[in-house]
This record gives C-alpha cells, sequence and structure tokens, in this order.
C-alpha cells in the first residue's frame, strides 16, 4: 500500500472508532444543546420586550468562558468580527455588547444556573460516564474545600467580605466552595455547581467555609436525592452538629482530624493503642520498594466530650519512604477493617483533588478563574464564576467521555495548546459546530490565502 493510501486508510478507520465511540447525548454541540435549553427556562429579570433575551445573554457569557477568552473585551471583539460562528456553534440568535451583559446578569440570582449544571451531570448519570468514577462501594467520592476567586481595596458590593490588616487597610473579597466528584486513579474530576461564600443578605457578618457547605450539601441532597455520596474535608469541618447533619442527610464522610484539636478523640485513641488493642496493618509498596503504609485504626469513638453520641472511626495512617515519614489521620463512619483501610487512605488523600485537578487547573490552564470579569452592583461575579464552573464541567465531560476531544488534547499536547487552537480556528474559518471545530483540529486542514473584504490600498 503506497505511504497516500495508507494515509487515508488510516483516517478512515480513525474516523469509524471516533464515530463508534462517542456518544452523541454527550457530544460537545449536545452539551451546548442542553445549556441552551436549560438557560431558556430561567425567569427574566426585565419588564417589556428586551432586544437581548436572557437565553441569549446567558449563552454569550457561556460562550465567553467556554472559548476561554481572558476578558470581556476580548469576548466583545469576537462578538464584532466572529458573530457568525458564535451564532452557529453556541445557537445565538442576538449577541450583547460587554455592557449589555454585565446589565442583564447582575441583577440574576446565582441559584438560576443549578438547573444546566444539574442537567449535564444527569446526562453523565443516564449515559453510564458516571461510574467510571466510583471508587468506594459507599458512593462517589464528593471533596468540599473553598478557594478565592475576586479580591480589591477599592472596588466591593453588598456581598463582599472584609478583612482590616495590621495596619489598617480594608480589602474586600469573595470566595467559592468547590466541589467536585473525583476518582483517586483518575485525572477527570466532574465539578459541581459552586456555593459562593459571601455576606449573606441581611448580615453584618462574613461568610464562612462550614455554613457554605451545609448550604451546598442540602441544595445538593433536594436535588439528587437517591445519589450515593462520601464527602471529604478538610481538619475544618469535623465538630459534633455537622457530623450530625451529614448524617442526617444521608452522607458517609471522610473528614481530616488534627490531634490538636481533638484532644478528647486522640487520648481516647492513644490509650486504646498504648493498649495494644487498636487493629493495625503494615502493607509494602509494591512501585516503590523502599516505601510502606503503616495504620492503625478503632472504630466507635465519641468525636469529643460535648457529644459523646456521635460516634466515628479513627484511622491513623502514616507513609513511610526511606527516611521520610508523612502521617495522616481522618475520621469516617465507614467501619474500617483491614479489607478498607487501604481504599478509604486512598479516598482521604484524594481530597487534594478539588485544589491540584480543580482549582490549579481553573487558575492556570487558561480559564482565568480569579480574573475580574466585572463585580457588579448584585450578583454578576456570581454569576460569571459559575459560568466558568460551567464551562469546566462540559470540558470534564467531554475528556471523560468524547474520544474525539481525547483525541484532540492528545494531539496538541496541553489543555492551554488546545484554547489557543480552538480561538484561531473560531477566527479564521466559518464554522457550524464544535465537532467541526475538533476535527479540524485532529486532522488538519485546506489551508488557503485570504479573502479580502475591504481594499485597503
Amino acid at each position: 500500500m503506497r505511504p497516500r493510501q495508507f494515509q487515508r486508510q488510516h483516517r478512515i478507520e480513525q474516523e469509524k472508532w471516533l464515530s463508534a465511540t462517542v456518544r452523541k447525548h454527550l457530544s460537545a454541540d449536545a452539551l451546548i444543546r442542553s445549556v441552551r435549553t436549560s438557560f431558556e427556562q430561567v425567569g427574566e429579570t426585565r419588564k417589556g420586550n428586551p432586544q437581548i433575551s436572557m437565553e441569549d445573554a446567558l449563552m454569550s457569557s457561556y460562550a465567553m468562558f467556554s472559548l476561554k477568552d481572558p476578558s470581556m473585551l476580548a469576548f466583545e471583539r469576537r462578538r464584532r468580527t466572529q458573530g457568525h460562528n458564535l451564532k452557529t456553534v453556541y445557537k445565538l440568535k442576538a449577541i450583547p455588547c460587554d455592557t449589555q451583559m454585565r446589565t442583564i446578569l447582575d441583577p440574576l440570582p446565582p441559584d438560576e444556573l443549578r438547573p444546566a449544571h444539574n442537567n449535564i451531570l444527569n446526562a453523565l448519570q443516564r449515559g453510564k460516564a458516571l461510574e467510571e468514577m466510583q471508587y468506594l462501594d459507599e458512593g462517589y467520592l464528593m471533596p468540599l474545600d473553598g478557594t478565592g476567586y475576586f479580591s480589591s481595596e477599592k472596588l466591593f458590593s453588598e456581598h463582599c467580605q472584609q478583612k482590616t490588616s495590621a495596619d489598617g487597610k480594608v480589602s474586600y473579597y469573595l470566595q467559592m466552595l468547590g466541589a467536585a466528584l473525583v476518582h483517586p486513579e483518575r485525572k477527570e474530576v466532574i465539578p459541581l455547581i459552586p456555593e459562593i461564600i459571601s455576606r449573606q443578605d441581611g448580615s453584618l457578618k462574613n461568610d464562612c467555609e462550614l455554613n457554605a457547605s451545609r448550604r451546598f450539601l442540602t441544595k445538593f441532597r433536594a436535588e439528587h436525592p437517591h445519589l450515593k455520596i462520601v464527602v471529604a474535608q478538610d481538619a475544618i469541618s469535623p465538630n459534633g452538629p455537622y457530623i450530625r447533619f451529614l448524617k442526617e442527610n444521608g452522607y458517609h464522610f471522610i473528614l481530616g482530624v488534627k490531634d490538636s484539636d481533638h484532644a478528647h478523640l486522640f487520648t481516647h485513641f492513644d490509650e486504646i493503642v498504648n493498649k495494644r488493642e487498636a487493629e493495625h496493618l503494615i502493607i509494602e509498596d509494591p512501585k516503590h520498594p523502599d516505601r510502606y503504609h503503616f495504620f492503625h485504626w478503632v472504630n466507635g469513638l465519641a468525636i469529643n466530650a460535648s457529644h459523646g453520641d456521635v460516634l466515628v472511626n479513627l484511622l491513623e495512617y502514616y507513609q513511610v519512604t526511606g527516611g521520610e515519614t508523612k502521617r495522616f489521620s481522618w475520621v469516617t463512619d465507614i467501619p474500617l477493617t483491614k479489607e478498607s483501610v487501604y481504599r478509604i487512605m486512598r479516598a482521604g488523600r484524594a481530597r487534594w483533588k478539588i485544589e491540584n485537578e480543580t482549582f490549579n487547573t481553573l487558575k492556570n490552564q487558561g480559564y482565568h478563574l480569579e480574573h475580574n470579569y466585572g463585580l457588579g452592583k448584585q450578583y454578576l461575579s456570581m454569576i460569571f464564576v459559575k459560568m466558568t464552573m460551567l464551562a469546566f464541567l462540559v470540558d470534564q465531560a467531554q475528556q471523560l467521555c468524547c474520544a474525539l476531544f481525547q483525541a484532540v488534547l492528545k494531539k496538541v499536547g496541553s489543555k492551554k495548546a488546545l484554547w489557543e487552537q480552538m480561538r484561531s480556528l473560531f477566527h479564521c474559518f466559518k464554522l457550524t459546530s464544535m465537532e467541526m471545530l475538533y476535527r479540524a483540529i485532529l486532522h488538519g486542514f485546506v489551508l488557503q490565502e485570504p479573502v479580502i473584504t475591504q481594499d485597503t490600498s
């Protein structure tokens, strides 16, 4: 077979494989249609017959974050020069300018975006793609953690939190509580709609991560009553009332604990260990000959003296590598046995995926999480940060289950390179779908001389 014939045959076989493995209802274009359909159900905040519909304003905002535009100014330039592609790929009828987008979206309550996130999560569940993310029999592992996304010494709104430095300077900031479904052995995460950590309506006090956790988990359970979840959080969370709250809402948990914060718990634990009544296990690491894992644990301890009826199982773990030792400890409601402790440890340590695979990706791989797209007077910044997470969710769904997206990402080598190529093709070519864009990147395209639309001589 000649080289050119071989290349053609290889491409045909690749196309057959991609067509067979792409889940049509989970393709980029299907998910974009799902987002659009969800936005059509969002209530209007304006009176009369506005020129730009709410769904077009929301979809334009989504397009901005889907294409990873670094600012609203960049998207405004795209609107002026690439309106055709925005309309065909993102199903837009009219595209607002930057000022119109801010004005339309600022009064919109952020929870109006929840159906768009939930519809994609439900699609992953129906398509059996979510099953690939389950690590524990008790349910999907869901780490929660907070991160900042806005800070200023000049700009503020009524929802901003405040802090005063030692020299008396006041700064204003907003944070979000992020959550994702993760698997210790997978790079993909399924990000969930975040809960904003901000001053609540009518309150003069700052909000906190634990209060945001309660709000997030209450809403999540109402929307997904049958989804089995194991909550993973750091040492701010394991107190009696919060653990009772988790149990009442049907959540399992793996929560980091520190002996400095839980003297009663660790005193009782150490007494049992010193009596040699605690269970223990040592495992050699097959991948690292100089590393071993040491566990000891006790089931059924009171979390503290004030809540003796709130019982937890305490796992203490040491990772010993040569002369280096790392220590971790968690409380959980999952029974600890010789068969379960290694997986509980892996699940507990996977909490870092909310930081590494979620926040770091959003801040360092082209999503511009900490850029200020606009604070607004009411909810604008909250809408934008939730829209960022929605775009990230669609991308992660593609990375998890779309063979075409996976092939494109493998070819270009990094997410930043992929976003750059997408924006370049979006600017230079007439497109009808996201699939066309992906296939152009994967297979290449014919370069042609540009058709000049105006004589500048």
